[in-house]
């Protein structure tokens, strides 16, 4: 018998088979890359700032912070990649999405694989009756094997890998996203870090002028030369001068908690920032390799909300899979049996296909798949939008550089002329030729293009951030070892085995998604 029922079984497995290859089908749309039609004819130049291919220097963007050649800014990079909390819980999310490829990628097997079995033992007993009393005790036991294989007709785990596939790319690209903010955020708060300083210590100059005339107006005012309302005056603006300070140093102090917790310290630790630089970095004019629209394209924010739309889109398959029968192939292999040597053991054998149907859902499926659909054009529309504020970030950084550069000239003319008309109002004050009014109007000239100067300058050096990080530069291929720190491997490691997903290398998070994903999983 157990012969012709394994010839049996093996006949409608391979009839099964070939079914399941002829009658397959993928429900649902497949990807189609989201299109952006005013890319093609967006033709800005950076403002002067790419010029003709033959003239070009290659720049890498992977490390543009290291163009202000300040050792201290490329010390408190590194040590954010390393440390930066978001950094690495967006590394603990490709390990997640990495699992949940997994999980999508076992649904194609069969998903139910059950081994039971039980003992029991039953003791009776009989009294009264036309049966004569009787007591009976045994030992009851079973075992069995069932087996539960959902077909992918409808291609409904196909989809569903496709979708934990995007899900996993797009988390790559949101942890180099991550990296590209992250970089941008240290230097910017680094040099304004330095431009509070540099304030802090024109303020502290100023002071010392403001403080010498007040104190040569004291002296004339006691001698009698020079009335009252000088030495007033001067006071006046002394004092004024040395009330900026406490607000600066607030900002300092802000700043560089702010620096701190990106690099995972606690307020105030930040011996690298010791030491004070007597001038902000001149950024060098930037030359860029490459139109704007295709550097745009590289940005991995882009990218990412790429692959959120590829993710979606197969959601909707998944969806639209309902509509059809569920078809299985069902196998169970038991026995049974009891201690009592008249009971005899009992095996039993089945295998055959199931269908599971659900025929009224009351438009169930049908919303679902809707629902789907309306997620997947909110996510083009969301791509659109990242794509045209990318656009407008580099525009606005592109001449944010230039026209701050063009201040800049006009400014340090400036700060000339004001130290030039203070001196000149201190002779002509001393030679009785100007009154006072004229000092303090020079001084207060003097401080006011000084601190211009400075500031316009910090904003010339935030600009070119700007331009780097709206480019979508700063960003690597991390490998797996590099996403979260050694002490958290070692504890993901202890509690849980992880296999190789901890140290297995990570495909390569350059790309957008292929637009025919019939294409094979890259996981």
């Amino acid at each position: 018998m157990y012969p012709v029922a394994k010839r049996s079984v093996w006949r409608l497995t391979t009839a099964c088979a070939a079914l399941t290859l002829n009658a397959c089908t993928t429900l649902g749309p497949d990807y189609q890359a989201p299109e952006v039609g005013w890319l093609e004819d967006w033709q800005t130049a950076l403002y002067g700032q790419i010029e003709a291919p033959e003239r070009q220097a290659q720049d890498d963007l992977r490390f543009w912070w290291r163009l202000f050649d300040d050792p201290v800014l490329n010390g408190l990079i590194e040590l954010a990649r390393q440390a930066n909390p978001a950094l690495r819980i967006a590394g603990l999310r490709i390990l997640e999405s990495r699992a949940q490829l997994g999980i999508a990628g076992s649904a194609l097997y069969p998903q139910v694989q059950q081994i039971g079995g039980a003992a029991s033992y039953v003791n009776t007993r009989r009294r009264g009756g036309a049966l004569p009393n009787k007591d009976e005790d045994f030992v009851s036991y079973q075992a069995g094997f069932n087996l539960a294989w959902e077909l992918d007709f409808w291609g409904r785990f196909k989809r569903g890998i496709e979708s934990a596939d995007a899900a996993f790319f797009a988390s790559i690209a949101n942890q180099q996203d991550l990296q590209v903010l992250l970089n941008a955020q240290v230097a910017d708060l680094y040099f304004a870090y330095r431009t509070a300083e540099l304030r802090i210590a024109i303020a502290h100059e100023n002071a010392a002028i403001q403080r010498r005339s007040y104190e040569i107006t004291e002296q004339l005012y006691q001698s009698g030369e020079r009335s009252e309302l000088d030495l007033q005056q001067a006071k006046t603006q002394y004092l004024s001068t040395l009330s900026t300070i406490p607000d600066l140093e607030i900002l300092l102090t802000k700043t560089g908690n702010a620096l701190a917790t990106l690099l995972a310290r606690p307020p105030g630790q930040l011996p690298e920032l010791t030491g004070q630089p007597d001038t902000l970095p001149r950024a060098e004019p930037l030359k860029i390799q490459g139109i704007p629209a295709r550097l745009l394209m590289r940005r991995p924010d882009i990218r990412a909300a790429a692959w959120a739309v590829a993710a979606q889109s197969a959601q909707i398959g998944i969806a639209e899979a309902d509509f059809y029968p569920a078809i299985s192939l069902l196998g169970s292999i038991g026995w049974s049996g009891d201690s009592r040597n008249d009971s005899p053991g009992l095996g039993t054998l089945g295998i055959g296909p199931g269908v599971n149907w659900n025929v009224f859902d009351h438009g169930r499926i049908e919303n679902n798949v809707r629902v789907q659909d309306a997620r997947l054009q909110q996510l083009i529309e969301q791509y659109q939008d990242t794509v045209l504020q990318a656009a407008r970030e580099i525009d606005d950084a592109a001449v944010s550089v230039v026209k701050s550069a063009e201040q800049q000239k006009l400014l340090d003319a400036s700060v000339r002329a004001a130290r030039r008309s203070l001196d000149l109002a201190n002779t002509r004050y001393r030679e009785g030729y100007a009154d006072f009014q004229r000092v303090l109007d020079a001084q207060q000239s003097l401080f006011a293009q000084t601190e211009r100067e400075l500031v316009n300058q910090g904003n010339h050096v935030s600009a070119v951030v700007g331009l780097y990080k709206a480019l979508g530069g700063g960003w690597l291929n991390m490998p797996i070892q590099q996403l979260v720190s050694e002490d958290t491997r070692h504890s993901l490691q202890e509690r849980t085995d992880w296999g190789s997903l901890l140290d297995g290398p990570l495909p390569p998070g350059t790309s957008n998604p292929p637009s025919d994903r019939g294409a094979a999983p890259h996981e």
